[in-house]
């Protein structure tokens, strides 16, 4: 092998074949430990698994045509005269090292991102390249970055020390070849990315009934490459669709409420009018919107561990929604559907896309009725778009960075502690209450997320890791509550306590239920009676709920239902995770995927475990109603609030 090496490598373009090399066996090295990091979770059949490497390889191949660009320009254009001086050999020699420590770098993050999001880089990745000041910081704060650095030197050393001593890496420089010959060589290389560019897609990965074996089929770079290019995706463009006016049609009956009633003629407006006897109540409103707190974690949904006692003793004094999932798997998900009640967009969620102003949310709602409204995060607000979303749909904006110091006692690189947070909400609710006005107030925690950091003393439990961080979760709100008891506001509030969105996501299906499962618990005993529901409902289902405790009569564009109101067969799931959208209803899952495609499962009632199957007829057409209408209303700026509350 080091024979065909060394001769290989004396050809013109031997550089490239070396780095090609290299590419090739630290992708396929970085693939083999993703497989022994996800061990029996991947279908490890002979079938599937040969061809998630095979196709893998293909990808690496085609991601490799686009990262030799460089160096095939530099054999193409440089004079032999000057490639053959003696320091473009230490350039050469450079270029190999700083280009391995680049691969060897990628493969140590692919690691740490499967790790924590169970896939292969995607569009969080590319978020993760915009706000690099809340990442990186993330990365500081939760993992030995100086010691993995050396160790990845390391690394790198012993890939090109050896390759530099037998000069593999500089024999190229040497070799004769006939400028025509270079210029066809060469032209030929390049024509193969732009090939690629046009032929190859990765939506279009076959299904290999495990999603882990999916990702594994992936090259990380291109999957990252390839999220930037479709961060927004236009659903009538990618996904399965029907006639607009028979999608409207069965939107209208799937929303329908009977309090309900549609107030235009337009079949293609979903506006109606919900109607509530008696009078309307004027109560007061804190949701505090928990960050990745997946119902597993509360042992009074099911969950193990007893890390949330205040909440387990909360839930039996309260409405809770035992059958309650995320729309996503981000917290601009989460609020897309908390505020908005829409079904999940494929792409960037409304909180991020252009043109996110004056839409009807529940923040515009309240904001006409008189109330004081307020979105309270305890991080910087242009994090995800959130100020100007929230800004620019009803709320008034209070962060981390419009609190002095002396407001912050603790703080990680995601923002400041819980109880600073609900200090700033305490303070908030009575500045509203001193000046004769009820408020809505939208919290927003980051306490539980990576680097699970939390002020000493508070819990008995380790800083950094995730239990860690539910504990001090649990006390933090446990504590606001004690602290709201003593206000003359709190009689006439409403508590709210929901998560943004599911812990984690990964799993061998798409969109693997039980991890987005999370709590909704409706809190107050002086107005509301305890009851647990088990309707299956999403965030999406969220505001027309509360409103419909708040006996409110008002116009509606929500696609959510008023769950209270709803018989328990009646219930249906939205939830999706950037590209695939799903719907979840009679014990079955329809997946719908880019490009025109689905998927169905048969859900397990107890273990929300999936089975492939062919899904029902009718589901994937009301899925696709869902969905389609939705996206023709957001897209076409057709979701705006409306003049009469």
């Amino acid at each position: 092998m080091f024979v065909a090496l060394n001769r290989a490598s004396r050809h013109s373009y031997g550089g490239v074949l070396v780095y090609g090399l290299l590419f090739l066996a630290i992708s396929f090295c970085t693939r083999f430990a993703l497989l022994l990091k996800t061990g029996s979770a991947a279908d490890l059949g002979l079938v599937p698994l040969a061809g998630a490497f095979a196709i893998g390889l293909g990808f690496d191949v085609v991601t490799l045509s686009y990262a030799i660009i460089p160096l095939v320009l530099y054999v193409m254009l440089l004079p032999r005269a000057l490639r053959r001086q003696r320091w473009q050999r230490g350039l050469a020699t450079g270029f190999f090292g700083v280009s391995t420590f680049v691969l060897v770098f990628i493969s140590a993050s692919e690691w740490f991102f499967w790790d924590e999001f169970g896939v292969r880089f995607n569009f969080i990745a590319v978020d993760y390249l915009i706000y690099t000041n809340e990442v990186i910081g993330n990365i500081w704060q939760s993992y030995p970055l100086v010691w993995i650095i050396l160790g990845l030197l390391a690394v790198t050393a012993v890939l090109i020390v050896p390759l530099a001593r037998h000069g593999y890496l500089t024999h190229w420089l040497k070799a004769e070849m006939p400028r025509r010959r270079r210029l066809l060589v060469g032209g030929l290389l390049l024509v193969a990315p732009l090939l690629s560019f046009v032929a190859v897609d990765a939506r279009r990965l076959p299904d290999f009934h495990n999603t882990y074996n999916r990702e594994l089929a992936q090259n990380g770079p291109y999957a990252f490459c390839a999220a930037f290019r479709s961060s927004s995706l236009n659903y009538e463009e990618f996904y399965e669709t029907v006639e607009p006016g028979a999608a409207f049609g069965a939107a209208r009956k799937l929303i329908a409420t009977d309090n309900a009633t549609f107030i235009s003629e337009d079949p293609l407006d979903l506006t109606r009018q919900i109607t509530a006897p008696g009078p309307e109540k004027r109560w007061n409103v804190i949701q505090i919107t928990i960050e990745s707190l997946s119902a597993n974690y509360v042992q009074a949904l099911g969950g193990g561990g007893g890390l949330t006692p205040e909440l387990d003793r909360l839930i039996g004094e309260s409405i809770v929604f035992r059958n309650f999932f995320a729309t996503g798997t981000r917290t601009v998900r989460g609020m897309e559907a908390l505020s908005l009640s829409v079904p999940p967009t494929p792409g960037h969620s409304m909180v991020r896309r252009a043109d996110n102003e004056n839409l009807f949310t529940l923040g515009s709602l309240f904001q006409a009725r008189g109330y004081d409204t307020t979105f309270l995060y305890s991080g910087h607000g242009y994090f995800d778009n959130m100020n100007y979303f929230f800004s620019h749909n009803g709320f008034r904006v209070v962060d981390r960075a419009s609190q002095p110091s002396t407001e912050i006692t603790f703080a990680n690189i995601w923002g400041a502690c819980d109880e600073d947070l609900y200090r700033w909400t305490l303070a908030e609710a009575d500045r509203s209450y001193a000046a004769g006005k009820p408020f809505f107030h939208f919290v927003m925690t980051t306490s539980n997320h990576r680097p699970y950091t939390f002020p000493e003393g508070k819990v008995d439990a380790p800083q950094g890791g995730r239990s860690g961080a539910v504990r001090y979760t649990d006390f933090a709100v446990a504590d606001f509550l004690k602290r709201a008891r003593e206000k003359p506001w709190f009689a006439n509030t409403v508590f709210v306590i929901v998560a943004d969105h599911c812990a984690n996501s990964a799993g061998k299906t798409e969109l693997p239920l039980p991890k987005y499962r999370i709590p909704l618990i409706i809190y107050n005993p002086e107005l509301l009676g305890a009851r647990s529901v088990n309707t299956l409902c999403s965030q999406m289902d969220y505001a027309p709920t509360l409103l419909g405790l708040l006996n409110w009569t008002y116009k509606s564009r929500f696609f959510g239902r008023d769950v209270l109101r709803l018989d328990e067969a009646d219930g249906r799931a939205l939830l999706g995770s950037y590209q695939t959208l799903g719907y979840l209803r009679d014990g079955f899952l329809v997946a719908l995927k880019p490009v025109r495609q689905h998927a169905g499962y048969q859900i397990t009632p107890q273990t929300l475990e999936a089975l492939r199957c062919a899904p029902p007829p009718d589901l994937l057409q009301q899925a696709i109603a869902y969905y389609q209408t939705a996206g023709h209303l957001l897209d076409h700026q057709l979701y705006g609030k409306l003049d009469e509350p």
